[in-house]
């Protein structure tokens, strides 16, 4: 079976293990939290290392713990700063792009080598956008921005790590997550952000993790470049005229 790296394991991150660690997968995880790390790493018999993504020494020292080969890598890291564009810092943007976008990169970077030693035909890496990007949103201008990076980066390292490393982003809309939990713990706001979407729900968790799972097996081995939307169609469909 093979052996992915995790970084990020609150809400997606989490659910993503256990479906890995479900399909049999060998996991090493990575996240800031302390305790809960340590709790989901001893739940699913896997090795960890807390490292926040900010910290580029000590996230490259979580990813080298994890050894080599590794087979794939998933940034399930990322942050929600809604605000106007006239209340946007400079230090809210380098946040957000820091996170993101830089964070990622400096994943990938580290784990290069144990993903090039990889036995499979192809390692994956995967990252997360958001449908922010593709529309335009009112208040999203940082978040949009630093997601922008993270899908032209996608783009990018495909282009780049081809033929050994597959690079693909996921892109969701509105998911009920930790990380979410400000916008949709109000019913009503939940209810009518629900209903932008064509399938007039907030995306779960569980819509998530299975293509994010599907991406980084070699199962999906002829796809890379890709920035694939789970948005209940709200990034590509109008059901209103």
């Amino acid at each position: 079976m093979a052996r992915f790296v995790i970084i990020g394991t609150s809400g997606l991150g989490g659910t993503l293990a256990r479906t890995l660690a479900g399909q049999g997968h060998s996991l090493h995880l990575i996240s800031r939290g302390a305790d809960a790390l340590s709790e989901l790493g001893r739940e699913l018999g896997a090795s960890f290392a807390a490292a926040d993504v900010t910290d580029a020494l000590a996230l490259d020292a979580a990813i080298l713990a994890a050894g080599a080969p590794l087979d794939g890598l998933a940034y399930c890291v990322g942050s929600i700063n809604l605000k106007p564009a006239h209340r946007v810092s400079d230090s809210d943007a380098l946040s957000d792009f820091e996170i993101n976008a830089l964070g990622a990169l400096r994943a990938v970077r580290s784990a290069l080598p144990a993903l090039r030693a990889s036995a499979q035909t192809t390692a994956s890496v995967l990252l997360f956008s958001t449908v922010a990007v593709a529309q335009g949103f009112a208040n999203h201008a940082s978040i949009a921005m630093a997601k922008g990076a993270v899908e032209g980066l996608t783009r990018a390292l495909a282009a780049e790590l081809a033929p050994k490393i597959r690079v693909n982003a996921i892109a969701p809309s509105l998911t009920r997550t930790p990380l979410a939990a400000s916008m949709t713990s109000n019913e009503a706001t939940a209810k009518a952000i629900a209903a932008l979407h064509p399938l007039q729900r907030l995306g779960e968790i569980s819509d998530i993790a299975p293509l994010a799972a599907l991406l980084l097996s070699p199962a999906s081995d002829w796809i890379t470049g890709q920035v694939i939307g789970v948005d209940g169609g709200r990034s590509s469909l109008r059901t209103r005229g």
